[in-house]
This record gives structure tokens, C-alpha cells and sequence, in this order.
């Protein structure tokens, strides 16, 4: 594990000239990673699932002044490997480059017990939240190798709750996830392309409020301290937690 440098902030240069792919970009931690990737200088790619709720983030990033972005609609949960080739080969055609990934998207159905779960829906889970960000990684390290320094940053959960009962096919997914972040990260190691884990604090989104119906979620802070650990990852500044996860659970919770 590793922790945020006390006051690190990124500053309006720490992503500048960089590229930046964010799936799940209208969601909770997607929107306020993408905004805080544009803040901080980067043109980011937006990937998401409705064109109309993309849209808005776009004008929201264009009236920030920042680098203009760009807009790719795909649904995960259908995505096949050559539509993954297919986005590695219009990042490269539009943008040019690729500096850095963040595998934001998530699908959760709720807690249930395991012998309930539908095989759709296992499948369906499974391929959102551990498939698609394998098979996007794989399609896209060429172009990110070819930088010198690039970044894919993975979106864990605590492990303390997701392998308990009713997590069903997301807390495996997770689990499985921190493995292939474990054996990505050995393999590119003497490589430009670091492989990172975030570990977030509770925060205020859907996932959680579907989770943990038992709380009330607006308590919970928004994604932004999230956002901003995210674009420490990306950063230059991030070197050093390569190959780690970036805790930011809070040692009480």
C-alpha cells in the first residue's frame, strides 16, 4: 500500500501535453477524475455509455479552458475485443498519443446471495468490471509503451467488505482485479508503462447508495479527493507508487 504525499495538489501544468482515457466518465469517481485530468492540463477522453449525459461533461471540461476533449460513446458491457482495437486505433488517428488510462467504469446489481445471481448478470458484471478493463489495457499498451512515461490506474474496492457475503460477481471481480494489477505491474516493471491501483475512501456515488442502503450517502464526501489522487497517478509526481495500490481509506473506517 501506498499513501498520497501529505498537501500534494495538482497544479493547472501536472497533466499538460499528456492524454488521458477515462471509462466510466459519467459516473461518480469517472466525472470528477475527468474533470480534475482537464484541470490539470490533460485532454481527456471521454468513454461512456450515453452520448446526451457525455455531452455535458464535455461542455462542463470546455468551459474550464482546458484542453479540448474528446467524446467516445461505447457500452461495456457488449464490447468485444476488435471494438477495443478499433478505439486503441482512433485515440492514435485523432490524438496521437496515449499517456495514461483510468478504468473508472463499474457495474454493480446489489447484494444478493450468490445461488440468486442470474447467469446474465454474472456475466454481465464480470465482463464490466474485470473483462473490459483487460482486454482495454491489452489493446491499448502499445501506444502507451510507446511514451516515456504512461499510466493505467485501477479502480479496487476495500477487500475487508467485497469478500464477504452478497458481493457475489462484483466482489470477485475486484478480487480478481488486484491480482491481474499484481501480474500486469511484474510484467511492464523495466517498461515506460506503470500499472497502479487506487484504493478509494467511501465517497458519495450510486454504487455506494446501492451497497450500503442502510446509510445515508449524503453524508459521504464527493469523488473529488479521489479524482485528485487519481491525477497524482497519472502524474510524474506518481512514479513511486508504481506497482502499489494508493490507499485512501481512512484507518477508522
Amino acid at each position: 500500500m501506498t499513501s498520497l504525499p501529505a498537501g500534494w495538489t495538482p497544479a493547472a501544468d501536472t497533466l499538460a501535453g499528456r492524454t488521458i482515457l477515462v471509462t466510466g466518465a459519467t459516473g461518480g469517481l469517472g466525472r470528477a477524475s475527468a474533470l480534475a485530468c482537464a484541470r490539470a492540463g490533460a485532454t481527456v477522453v471521454l468513454l461512456g455509455r450515453k452520448v446526451s449525459t457525455l455531452e455535458k461533461l464535455y461542455d462542463e471540461i470546455e468551459a474550464l479552458g482546458a484542453p479540448k476533449p474528446a467524446i467516445y460513446p461505447m457500452n461495456l458491457e457488449g464490447a468485444t475485443p476488435r471494438d477495443f482495437e478499433e478505439l486503441a486505433d482512433t485515440i492514435e488517428r485523432e490524438c496521437g498519443a496515449l499517456h495514461g488510462v483510468v478504468h473508472a467504469a463499474a457495474h454493480f446489481a446489489g447484494l444478493q446471495p450468490a445461488t440468486e445471481i442470474k447467469p446474465e448478470e454474472w456475466m454481465r458484471v464480470l465482463q464490466v468490471n474485470l473483462n473490459a478493463p483487460f482486454l482495454l489495457t491489452q489493446a491499448l499498451i502499445p501506444l502507451l509503451k510507446a511514451q516515456d512515461d504512461a499510466s493505467v490506474v485501477f479502480v479496487l474496492d476495500d477487500e475487508r467488505r467485497v469478500r464477504k457475503s452478497f458481493w457475489g460477481a462484483y466482489g470477485v471481480a475486484k478480487a480478481a482485479l488486484a491480482g491481474m494489477v499484481a501480474i500486469l505491474h511484474d510484467e511492464t516493471d523495466n517498461s515506460s508503462l506503470r500499472v497502479q491501483a487506487l484504493l478509494p475512501a467511501p465517497m458519495r456515488t450510486a454504487l455506494r447508495r446501492m451497497a450500503y442502503f442502510g446509510e445515508n450517502t449524503l453524508e459521504q464526501p464527493e469523488p473529488d479527493a479521489s479524482a485528485q489522487a487519481v491525477t497524482y497517478l497519472l502524474s510524474a509526481d506518481g512514479r513511486p507508487a508504481r506497482g502499489g495500490v494508493l490507499d485512501l481509506r481512512p484507518t477508522t473506517n
